[in-house]
Order: C-alpha cells, then structure tokens, then sequence
C-alpha cells in the first residue's frame, strides 16, 4: 500500500495506520473528489444514515435519482447476538447509497408484519490504497432482540423502493433460526481460509447440505489484503474483494449464522489503528467481549450444551507480530475467566475454542504458533477444551490428544478421545480455498492410513522458527476440506459426544473421531 518493505517491516498495525492516513490525507483526499467522515475524524467508517453525506457528492446525487426498487440487497450474512437463543444479526449490502434501510420478520413467508430500522455502515477506500479507485461500500445491519427460542423466523432486507413484503420482491425472503431453549442434538461446521474461489464456493455448497446450526470460520475470511502480513507495503489490497466474496457466501449465510475469527489477512491497516476498522464496518458480532476497541473478533456463545469461544490470535502472534499485545493480556484474562465460567455451568458440556492461528501443526508454511502454545494452550488445558479449531495453514491436520506437549492417547480415525482426563485435539481445518501448502511426513487419512512415529517440524518463537520433532501429528490430508461436527446431548451422568468428521469437497470423510464427556 505504498510504503518501503523495510519500513513496513518494523511498524506495527497502529503505526501503518497512521502512515497511510497522513499519506492520503484529508486534502488529497478532496482533491481527488471523495472524502468521508470517518477519514476526516480518524475512524474506520460512519455507522447510520447520515454517513451517506459523506460519500462522494456524484454518487450521493445519483442514489437519489435513482429508483430504489432497482437497487437490489445482496450479500445478506447473519450472526448470533450474545444469547442465540433471543438474539440474530442480520447484515447485507447495497451497491450505492439508499434510503431508510430496514429488515421485515415473521413467522411466515407472506406475513412479514415486524419492521425493523437498519443501520449504515459506510465504508470508503480511497484510490492509491491498494489496486482499486475511490471505492465506497455499503455495509447495512440490523439486530433483532427478543425473538423465541428453537423458532424459524422468515426475514427480508430492504429500503424506501425496494419492500420485501411487495410480491415483486418475495424470492428475496430468507429464514434463519434460533438456539433451542433445551438441549437438543445439533450440526455445526468450521472451517479457514477461504478467500474467493471455484474452491470456496465447492465447500460452501456441501456446507448448507451439511444443515449446520452455525458455521465458524477461523480466519483469513475474503483476502481483500493478500500479503496477510500486516504491512503496508501490500499494493495488491483490493477492498472490492469483500465484494465478491459475501456475494459467494450468501447461499449459506444467509440462513446459517456465520461466525468468524480474525487471522492475520483479516488485519487491513487503512481503516484504523488496529486494522480491523473495515471489519467492523462488516460484521455485527457477539459484543461480549473483553475490548470491543481493540478486540472485535473476540467473543463467546452458547448454543444448545456447547460454549463456543473465538479468539484473535494476531494478539499473541510472533510470527506476524503487526497486533501482537494489543490487548495488553486482557484477551487471555478474559479467556480465563470465560472458560472457568462455562466449565462450571449446569447446562454446559462442552467448550469448542476457535481462532486463527495454529498452536500444533506440522505444515511447511506456517507450523505452530509459539504466542498460541504460550498464552492459551495452559488454560485449554487446566479447563479441559474439548475441541481446538485453527486455519492458517491451508491444509487439515489433527492431532493425537495432547498435554503438556507431548501425547497423552494416541487418536487413530475413528478414536475417542476423553478430554476430562487426557487432555485436548487440535484440529487444522484451513483448506477452504485458497493454495493448499505441504506436509515433509506422508498423508495419512482415512481409508489411506500412514502412520510414521514422528514429523520434522518447527514453531514460530519470540527468537524465530524454533526446529521441533513431534509424535503428535495423527492424520495429514492435503486438498480442500471443511469440518462437520455433530453433537449429541445425553442425560445427567451419560455421555454426552461430539462426532468430529473432516469432509473432502469431494464429499468423501477424510477423518473422524469422538470427543465424549459426561453431562451434566
């Protein structure tokens, strides 16, 4: 984006930011023709209507001569609030600037009687950061409280012209649905890395077939920053990229809540000091968490008997240090006292812990995450985690059940792995994709077993990649996977399992093993 590499290299996300705002200044800027609020103030975008003045004034004008039935929503995305069972996000876009933006809900598809007002999110690229021109986005959300739980709600998304109640607009109704208020057995799914491909629209097609109650995606969500090394220096960052990429998506999305973490391409120094200006222009997440500033990423939810946590590991990242301590160590106190919190709640049995950065695989590219194995693998451990999603490496690779960094059980396809007492499973699941990477030890998956007694690999430290052998690294696939996981409640005292499975896109299972507990 316009800075020396060897600069780039040494300033960290709030520095770039502040580069590039002084570069492309408020003068330059209006010089150029467009100019928002939020560049003047210093923030990433303008929430609510009245950033549309801010827009550039052609575009603005042309929005208001234009009829607002022939300005179609599209890239719809929702996501739980902070209690799924009440609360749902409903976000879209709209390709120019529109009139009073809402949503419509009910309880069937020609009975959308509830109007909700929506909120603008106004996001604006200014031509020189990155490949594209002056590009301005549109990013509309609304949250809906006070819904019933286990209900299927019908919704549609509009503005002043475009009513999805008008029969003109009915294809465009959507559904989504509500946590149960009991447990119930459920599906979720996971996966990383997806970006815009032929490969990412594959997954996300065998996704909704899999009839997830939510989706989890664990990072380096669209690439609109390719480099995905926090650096400024990355000319080939392409906003329109996200774009494209929730239109693809919009199958799922639309119906499934989309979950995501924050991983190091997520990370876009234009829009704020911490880089995530743009995705909060983007997303309407879970608001639990322990600094919304700096951390928007973070947050929990619990759905049915499972905690879900998603983490920011760019917090604890050596090797792409551009956020590393951003929290000032808030994150992992938070995430202490969240598992200590779930692990000690009646109607939870299980804690699944997701975020971007490896804390055990054997990839050629990455590896692991020393920040990761430092900061959070302790406390997976003394809370007894009972699943661990990571991207990052575009590849699937699973883990034996580890402690204390070495194996506790061995965890062959089809095991069962016994967190209580054993320790915890890492699960790599970052091939949704974008290029596959390599492993140095054969495959071995199911149906195509290898098993060798240790893998050259290394970890990212404070002090550089440390070389490492491990015995831990129990099933390897290289090509575009997901993971479905299928959790199954038990009464008081029984086991209560999640069934863990790695899914090809070819729609062959490529792995699978249980987690079982006793529920509570």
């Amino acid at each position: 984006m316009g800075v020396p590499e060897r600069l780039a290299a040494r300033m960290s996300m709030a520095e770039q930011h502040e580069y590039l705002r002084t570069r492309f200044s408020r003068r330059t800027m209006i010089r150029g023709g467009a100019v928002t609020l939020g560049a003047v103030a210093g923030g990433a975008f303008v929430p609510g209507a009245t950033a549309q003045a801010a827009v550039p004034t052609q575009t603005f004008t042309a929005a208001e001569t234009v009829d607002g039935s022939l300005v179609a929503p599209f890239g719809r995305h929702l996501a739980f609030g902070d209690d799924p069972r009440t609360e749902i996000g409903i976000s879209w876009q709209v390709p120019l600037a529109v009139k009073k933006p809402f949503v419509r809900i009910g309880t069937h598809a020609s009975h959308l009687s509830v109007k909700i007002d929506a909120e603008v999110r106004t996001l604006f690229t200014p031509a020189g950061v990155g490949v594209s021109g002056n590009h301005t986005q549109y990013y509309v959300h609304a949250r809906l409280t006070g819904l019933k739980p286990g209900r299927t709600y019908f919704y549609g998304v509009g503005h002043a012209g475009f009513d999805p109640a008008d029969p003109r607009f009915a294809g465009t109704v959507g559904t989504f649905t509500t946590a149960p208020a009991h447990k119930e057995p459920f599906t979720f799914t996971a996966f990383g890395d997806e970006g815009v491909s032929y490969h990412g629209l594959a997954n996300n097609s065998l996704l909704l077939g899999q009839n997830p109650a939510f989706h989890l995606h664990a990072g380096d969500i669209a690439y609109a920053d390719p480099s995905g090394s926090g650096k400024t220096a990355d000319t080939g960052f392409d906003s329109r990229i996200w774009d494209q990429f929730l239109a693809q998506t919009e199958s799922v999305a639309k119906s499934v809540p989309w979950m995501p973490a924050f991983g190091n391409h997520d990370m876009e120094a234009w829009y704020s000091p911490n880089g995530y200006g743009g995705e909060e222009a983007r997303w309407n997440l879970p608001g639990n968490g322990p600094d919304r500033r700096n951390l928007p990423g973070v947050y929990s939810f619990v759905y049915g008997n499972t905690a879900v946590v998603s983490l920011d590991a760019n917090d604890v990242s050596f090797e792409i240090p551009a956020n590393l301590g951003i929290s000032g160590g808030t994150q992992t106190t938070w995430l202490e006292a969240q598992l200590k919190k779930y692990r000690a709640a009646k109607d939870v049995d299980f804690v699944v812990v997701f975020f971007h950065h490896c804390a055990y695989c054997t990839s050629t590219a990455h590896a692991s995450e020393g920040g990761v194995r430092q900061e959070w693998v302790p406390l997976f451990e003394k809370y007894t985690v009972d699943l661990v999603i990571n991207g990052h490496n575009h590849q699937y690779e699973r883990t034996d059940v580890i402690k204390g960094g070495k194996v506790t059980r061995e965890l062959p396809v089809g095991g069962t792995a016994y967190p209580e007492t054993d320790g915890v499973v890492y699960v790599t699941a970052g091939a949704a994709g974008r290029s596959l990477y390599s492993f140095t030890a054969p495959l071995s998956y199911e149906g195509h077993v290898d098993d060798v007694e240790s893998v050259a690999s290394f970890v990212n430290t404070k002090d550089g990649k440390q070389n490492e052998t491990v015995a831990w690294s129990r099933v390897r696939y290289l090509d575009y996977s997901f993971l479905r996981v299928d959790v199954a409640p038990a009464a008081e005292g029984r086991t209560a399992t999640l069934t863990v499975s790695g899914i090809a896109e070819s729609g062959e299972r490529v792995d699978h093993f249980t987690v079982a507990r006793k529920a509570k």
